[in-house]
């Protein structure tokens, strides 16, 4: 079974670092997902027989990697998909991107439709059926001169499919590495990532806030600019 990072854990959560091109939840491929994998991972520590309840809260694009956030039992996921839905839920993104915004911080607001045939979104008039509004604020955090490529902090406020890669693209600023959105980097993992999730603990009510960082090698050697995140 592949080692787990576990970033925190209690009776209720279990937040844990997904690794990229595991999917969030089982799909028509077959291949290892996060739920399996967090499942199992309870399953043999504390010893349970039969099925092991785990719900499935969020879900991270299957080359994305970060932080998710599982519910132990009925009653957080309940809890927790009120915070997804009221947006007391929040994630925040690295991303390294091509080429550099003029502002080093601003918002991007786009209608964005689904494809859902070629699982493609597009940026859309707002008036055309079935268009919903996305936005994002985005933070340069580190630019690299030499390779032209920026690493940003990009702070959700709609979870649109596909979001952040294609307002970054539609922008003029692909993700390095997005095959299917980028210009640059093709062949190459996606340089997205999810560092930071904070929510309102389902039973204690506390706020939490975890982050995680990726390995700071080949396209994320641009952490290495910064000094912190």
């Amino acid at each position: 079974m592949e080692k787990l990072k576990i970033l925190f854990e209690d009776n209720h959560i279990v937040v844990v670092e997904k690794k990229p091109n595991i999917p969030s939840q089982s799909d028509k491929t077959g291949d290892m997902d996060m739920l399996t994998l967090v499942k199992q991972y309870i399953k043999e520590k504390y010893q349970k027989p039969g099925n092991v309840y785990l719900g499935l809260v969020h879900r991270l694009d299957r080359p994305v990697g970060g932080v998710m956030i599982f519910a132990k039992t009925s009653k957080a996921a309940s809890r927790l998909s009120n915070q997804v839905r009221e947006k007391v839920f929040k994630k925040k993104y690295l991303a390294v991107v091509d080429g550099r915004f003029k502002e080093k911080e601003g918002s991007l607001e786009d209608y964005l439709y689904k494809d859902e045939r070629n699982n493609i979104s597009k940026v859309v008039n707002k008036d055309k059926k079935n268009a919903k509004l996305a936005k994002l604020d985005y933070k340069e955090l580190a630019y690299n001169e030499v390779k032209n490529l920026s690493l940003l902090e990009i702070n959700l406020h709609t979870g649109r499919h596909h979001q952040i890669r294609v307002q970054l693209a539609n922008a003029g600023h692909s993700i390095f590495g997005d095959q299917k959105y980028g210009k640059r980097g093709q062949g190459k993992q996606i340089a997205l990532w999810a560092y930071e999730l904070t929510i309102e603990h389902p039973t204690t009510k506390e706020m939490l806030t975890f982050k995680d960082l990726p390995e700071p090698i080949g396209t994320w050697c641009i952490l290495k600019d910064i000094t912190k995140v």
